[in-house]
């Protein structure tokens, strides 16, 4: 009894190192992570932001230019909630 004892102790106190040992690496692989091109937005500092130059204004609309390859996406929405997007594509 002792000795199953003894093991069990002792087996819990190595899977608790490793525990302790493996989260700042699993923590830094989380950061480490690139976002999915097809997702829209990237995650940076642990949280997601849109992706493109969004500009909010102080009465709450806001205008965000997305560009992927040749095309440019331009999604508006203003203080009433109205709610647009215009896409260009240029060929090169």
């Amino acid at each position: 009894m002792m000795l199953a004892k003894k093991v069990l102790v002792l087996g819990g106190a190595a899977f608790a190192a490793a525990a302790v040992y493996a989260t700042p690496a699993l923590a830094q692989d989380q950061q480490d992570q690139k976002t999915p091109p097809n997702f829209s937005y990237e995650i940076r500092d642990g949280k997601r932001v849109p992706k493109g130059n969004r500009v909010t204004n102080a009465d709450g609309s806001w205008r965000e230019t997305v560009r992927q390859g040749n095309c440019t996406t331009i999604k508006e929405k203003s203080a009433g909630g109205e709610y647009k997007e215009t896409r260009q594509c240029n060929p090169n």
